[in-house]
C-alpha cells in the first residue's frame, strides 16, 4: 500500500508485533510519495551522489514475516536518523501475502518492484501445502535476479579473526530452481524421485563476468571459482569452463583459481584467510553462505543482494524465526547491513560507509549485542545505539 500521510509506525505494517509501535517509518520526504512512484525509477547508473543527497528515491520496502517486520522497523528508524533519502512503498509477501490476497507474491507487489526497481526485503516464510513456491525464488525468476551477493565481515569476536569474503552466487540455475518429479514404480507413486539441474554457457558466463566487474571495482584481488566437475562434468564442469574463459578477460587484474566444493568447505573452516572472494553455482552457493555466515556470528551478521539488469533487491539472509517473533529480540543487523548495500547501489557510498561505521562501534566499541551474540539488547536497543553513534560519526 501506499503511505498518505508523514508517518507510519510498525503497527500500520503489521498488528501481530507490539514491540515497535513508536518506530516511526517515514512514507514521503521532500516529494509526496505517490508522485515519487510514477516518475522514472532511479537506478546506480543513473544518479549521482550529490543528487541524491537532495532528492528521495522510491524504493519497495517488504517488511515480510516473522521477525521481519521488527528488525525491518528498526533498520527503517535507523535510515531515517542517518537521512536517507529513500522513499518507501510498503508491500506485502511470503504469509502476509496470503494473509492479504491469498498470494505469497501479490501482483501489487510485483507492480511496485517493477515501479521502483529498488526494494529493501525482511525474511520470507513459504507456506507449507501445495501450490506454494518460495517467494524469494519467484522473486529471482520474475525479475531476472542472476547475481546473489554475500558480503560477510568480522564484527565481534569469536573464533576467526579478520574474516573479510564475499560470495558471489548465481541465482536462476542448477538444483536449486527445484525442476522436480517422481517416477511411479508399481504401487508406489513416488518408488523414484528426480531432480534436474541446468546450467547455461550463458548464464555462466554473465555471472562469471558479474563476479570479476564486482572485484575490480572493490578492489577484491583473487576470485576462486567452487565446483564439483569431477562429479557433476558436464552441470558443473560448464560452470568452471566458462568462469574460466571470463577469467582470461581479466588476468592482469584479478587472480583465480578454483577449487572443489567439499575441499572448499572444509578449507573454509580450517584458514577462511586464504579466500577473497567465492564465485558459486546456485546450490553450492546456497550452502557455503550460510557457512560463511556462521564464521562471523551467524546469519544475524550477513547481509544479501540479488542483482538484474535493472532491478535490485537487498534483504535479510536468515529466516523469519516464528519462535521469537513479536518479542522484539531480533537481531537487525542482517537488514541493517544490506540497507547499506542498497545505499551503495544509488551512489550513496558516504551515508553507507557512516551507517556501517556505526554499526562496527556499536558493536565493537560500546559492545551492545542483541541476545544471539550472546548480548541482552532488545532491537530496538540496538537500533537506538546505533543512531547515537550516527550522531557522532
Amino acid at each position: 500500500m501506499l503511505a498518505d500521510h508523514s508517518e507510519l509506525t510498525l503497527q500500520t505494517l503489521t498488528e501481530q508485533s507490539q514491540h515497535f509501535v513508536d518506530i516511526p517509518l517515514k512514507a514521503a520526504r521532500s516529494r509526496s510519495t505517490a508522485s515519487a512512484l510514477t516518475e522514472s525509477p532511479v537506478t546506480s547508473n543513473s544518479i549521482s551522489t550529490e543528487q541524491t543527497q537532495m532528492e528521495s528515491i522510491p524504493a519497495t520496502l517488504i517488511p515480510g514475516d516473522g521477525i521481519g517486520p521488527e528488525v525491518v522497523a528498526a533498520t527503517v528508524h535507523v535510515l531515517d536518523a542517518l537521512g536517507s533519502p529513500f522513499v518507501w512503498d510498503i508491500q506485502q509477501a511470503g504469509i502476509a501475502g496470503v494473509t492479504d490476497c491469498g498470494d505469497s507474491l501479490p501482483v501489487k507487489t510485483l507492480e511496485s518492484i517493477r515501479k521502483t526497481q529498488l526494494v529493501l526485503k525482511g525474511p520470507l516464510t513459504t507456506p507449507i501445502g501445495d501450490g506454494f513456491r518460495s517467494s524469494n525464488v519467484r522473486l529471482r525468476e520474475e525479475f531476472n535476479l542472476f547475481a546473489n551477493v554475500r558480503p560477510v565481515s568480522t564484527l565481534i569476536p569469536g573464533r576467526y579473526d579478520k574474516v573479510d569474503l564475499v560470495l558471489v552466487r548465481e541465482n536462476l540455475g542448477g538444483f536449486y530452481v527445484a525442476h522436480e518429479y517422481y517416477i511411479p514404480v508399481g504401487d508406489d507413486p513416488k518408488a523414484v524421485a528426480v531432480a534436474t539441474g541446468v546450467n547455461t554457457r550463458d548464464a555462466c558466463i554473465k555471472i562469471a563476468r558479474f563476479a570479476f566487474e564486482y572485484a575490480v571495482k572493490h578492489g577484491r584481488k583473487k576470485i576462486t571459482i567452487v565446483h564439483k566437475a569431477n562429479i557433476l562434468k558436464a552441470l558443473t564442469g560448464l560452470f568452471l569452463e566458462a568462469a574460466r574463459e571470463v577469467a582470461l578477460e581479466y588476468k592482469d587484474q584479478v587472480e583465480t583459481d578454483d577449487i572443489i566444493v567439499d575441499a572448499c568447505a572444509m578449507q573454509l573452516v580450517l584458514n577462511p584467510w586464504k579466500f577473497d572472494m567465492l564465485l558459486c553455482t546456485n546450490l553450492f552457493g546456497d550452502i557455503l553462505s550460510d557457512q560463511l555466515a556462521g564464521l562471523v556470528g551467524g546469519l544475524g551478521m550477513a547481509p544479501g543482494a540479488n542483482y538484474g539488469s535493472d532491478i535490485a533487491i537487498f534483504e535479510a539472509v536468515h529466516g523469519s524465526a516464528p519462535d521469537i517473533a513479536g518479542k522484539g529480540v531480533a537481531n537487525p543487523i542482517s537488514v541493517l547491513l544490506a540497507s547499506a548495500l542498497m545505499l551503495e547501489h544509488v551512489g550513496l557510498g558516504e551515508l553507507a560507509s557512516r551507517l556501517r561505521t556505526s554499526i562496527t562501534t556499536t558493536l565493537r566499541t560500546d559492545r551492545i549485542w542483541t541476545r544471539d551474540l550472546n548480548g541482552t539488547a532488545s532491537t530496538g536497543q540496538f537500533s537506538e545505539a546505533v543512531i547515537r553513534r550516527l550522531a557522532t560519526t
